[in-house]
């Protein structure tokens, strides 16, 4: 099992536009066998330290291989709603893993 953390970066006044590309996008999570664990929003004064910045989501998935996470990137119907993504993110901190026994 692979996992994936994502720390999303959003353009302010651009909110709107990311949740239309996330509600298109996660639903095709199942396709691949992603399943989406967290999908945590940041408010303001609950972060203890941050040398990144504050995201605006954090997002934590997982997938039963790293092959099956790319198919679910290259997803056609997911890269038609790309713009959105592309329009309304600042930037992504990608942080792949698995579990430590």
């Amino acid at each position: 099992m692979r996992y994936y953390t994502q720390l999303v970066f959003v353009t302010p006044g651009l909110e709107d536009a990311f949740h239309e590309f996330e509600d298109h996008v996660l639903p095709l999570l199942a396709k691949y066998g992603g399943q989406l664990l967290l999908r945590w929003r940041y408010t303001p004064g609950v972060a203890i330290n941050s040398l990144v910045g504050n995201p605006y989501e954090i997002h934590l998935v997982t997938f039963p291989t790293a092959d099956d996470f790319r198919r679910y990137a290259e997803d056609d119907t997911r890269t038609v709603y790309l713009h959105l993504k592309s329009r309304a993110v600042e930037r992504v901190m990608l942080i792949e893993g698995g579990l430590l026994s």
